[in-house]
């Protein structure tokens, strides 16, 4: 994605003036002595805090200017909220961008009454890890494998309607004939997360990366703390080949669904501005992110912070979300809202 020659040639077509303009104009979109911002539908403890403030660390060092770039949260709904917000009210001034819940284009379809937001309006900037969905259940509840949960009552956390942390176990319940017990209202995985450790809850269907980074200590052992049961996406994990994809156990009459909604996987972590943002900002962001990705220097620190790094370039996560968007039919996306919603939790 190299935007250069074009603004470069524009820029000696206005003469001596554009030739001495600081280097941010000659991209089409001054950002020095600028703040960027991005909004996050969560708190700062799980995933979407880390990587999000990892962009805002190191993005700003490939774009010329280097502005400044913090990170606001806004969480509620599973991320719902803040998609909502970044649709309807974020400022498309090329300074505010979303970090968009990765279930945002499945809600959208299942819940279009609740998401007033349409993700092809968005335009992506890039993304920097694809992550399986993984539902964990505490060792203390008996449960070895997902058929224990058909006789074991499990009460589960979630952070709200958008979350995978509703989705999924909503379609292993339906689907498998579990008791799960959704309890809805965290704000965020990490606050999830430890409902689970405190005894809240038993358990809850969040990406790997959350549980690994986060949680690592429970999985290890002849006697775990906690067992990773079961995975959703559209391949297995590397670091998980014992565990099995809910396509792998479930009734072929529900693969359409299963692949409908795997899809949240590929978008993973990344930044995505809203509509109406000026081209040109939208373009030296997507050529500096594709700099940041294969940084050294980003990728030792992802590494630090045990953060995964499988990027996606805007093209790519852009295909994802708007071959979901138009070709998914309608039949299916009932299917799937009421395979993930029915009887699940109270919403």
């Amino acid at each position: 994605m190299t935007v250069f020659s074009k603004f470069a040639l524009a820029g000696a077509v206005l003469g001596t003036a554009a030739m001495l303009a600081p280097p941010a104009q000659s991209q089409g979109f001054d950002f020095a002595g600028k703040q960027i911002k991005f909004v996050i539908g969560f708190g700062f403890g799980g995933t979407y805090g880390k990587y999000s403030r990892m962009f805002a660390e190191h993005l700003k060092n490939h774009i010329p200017g280097k502005p400044n770039i913090i990170v606001e949260s806004r969480p509620g709904a599973g991320g719902l909220k803040a998609a909502n917000y970044a649709a309807k009210a974020m400022p498309a001034n090329g300074l505010n961008y979303l970090v968009p819940p990765d279930s945002a284009v499945v809600v959208q379809l299942m819940r279009p009454k609740k998401a007033k937001f349409d993700m092809s309006k968005f335009t992506w900037i890039g993304s920097a890890n694809q992550t399986n969905v993984i539902l964990v259940v505490r060792s203390d509840t008996g449960v070895k494998t997902w058929k224990d949960m058909r006789n074991i009552s499990v009460p589960m956390g979630s952070t709200g309607l958008a979350s995978t942390s509703t989705i999924m176990p909503g379609l292993v319940n339906n689907m498998l004939g579990t008791k799960m017990k959704i309890v809805t209202g965290y704000k965020g995985s990490s606050k999830t997360g430890l409902s689970v450790e405190q005894g809240e809850n038993r358990g809850a269907a969040f990406n790997w990366l959350f549980w690994k980074s986060k949680y690592e200590r429970w999985f290890k052992g002849d006697k775990p703390y906690a067992r990773a049961v079961l995975q959703l996406g559209h391949f297995k994990d590397p670091e998980l080949p014992n565990v099995p994809m809910m396509k792998e156990v479930t009734d072929k009459k529900y693969h359409d669904v299963l692949n409908f909604i795997g899809s949240l996987g590929l978008i993973g972590r990344g930044v995505a501005a809203p509509p109406g943002t000026p081209k040109e900002a939208i373009k030296v962001l997507q050529t500096a992110w594709e700099k940041m990705v294969k940084d050294p220097a980003f990728l030792a620190d992802a590494k630090k912070r045990k953060l995964r790094v499988i990027p996606a370039n805007a093209a790519t996560i852009q295909k994802v979300v708007n071959d979901a968007i138009a070709n998914t039919s309608p039949e299916v996306v009932k299917r799937a809202s009421k395979l993930s919603y029915e009887g699940a939790a109270k919403l």
